[in-house]
């Protein structure tokens, strides 16, 4: 049961790392009307939905098991990896910032030497401090499992597009609950795909996301932060 309780903690939309902050990419495909309805919607989540399972979430999965083998380098070899894979300036600033946040919230839970260590790299600048890494090492230091991290972080993805176009686009509690359903459906296939796959194997192509957000750095329109 206090297993359960950190997933559902750590996985709240009020989790404090910034998450109803950004939007994904949503503003700005919503402004240059490529998000208009809940059916544009469901199409540009599940494409978030699968780019961050094959980049975060492979990032994710690898710190967690770092952290379990006692490995500090190689959080620190995955961090820098998944910052310099990044395509925009906006996905690295917003991973950097939430990844720095679930730090200090680590240091604050636990205080353990490894977290410590994390969050003062990161203020140094020796590492980067990307939100996933940081994500696997809180989840392994709670104890909970592989799976779920994958599961929350794929929940975080979603909900943080969906929790977004209730601002944004046309679209009803009922039709984005209707579309976190749907894609919950594929989180199970994605975690299998996921967990097999090396750092080297990340990918992520889906330009269209990676052009929107280039547009949202200096677009005109500021409900989300970028």
């Amino acid at each position: 049961m206090t297993r359960v309780m950190r997933l559902l903690q750590f996985t709240d939309s009020q989790f404090p790392v910034g998450t109803f902050s950004f939007s994904n990419g949503l503003e700005t495909a919503s402004f240059e009307k490529i998000v208009t309805d809940a059916k544009s919607l469901e199409a540009f989540a599940k494409s978030q939905s699968h780019q961050g399972a094959f980049s975060d979430g492979v990032a994710a999965i690898h710190a967690y098991r770092a952290y379990k083998n006692g490995d500090y380098d190689k959080c620190k070899e995955i961090d820098k990896y998944l910052y310099a894979f990044k395509m925009n300036d906006e996905a690295r600033q917003m991973a950097t910032r939430m990844g720095k946040k679930m730090a200090e919230l680590g240091v604050r839970l636990y205080g353990n030497d490894f977290i410590k260590g994390w969050l003062e790299e990161i203020i140094s600048g020796e590492t980067p401090g990307m939100y996933p890494v940081a994500q696997g090492i809180m989840f392994a230091i709670a104890g909970v499992s592989e799976k779920d991290l994958f599961c929350s972080h794929q929940y975080g993805v979603i909900n943080m597009v969906l929790g977004a176009a209730l601002r944004c686009v046309k679209v009803s509690h009922y039709d984005t609950q209707l579309i976190l359903e749907k894609l919950s459906d594929d989180i199970e296939g994605l975690y299998d795909e996921a967990s097999q796959m090396e750092l080297s194997d990340m990918n992520a192509f889906y330009p269209e996301l990676d052009i929107l957000a280039s547009l949202h750095e200096k677009g005109n329109m500021r409900m989300f932060m970028n």
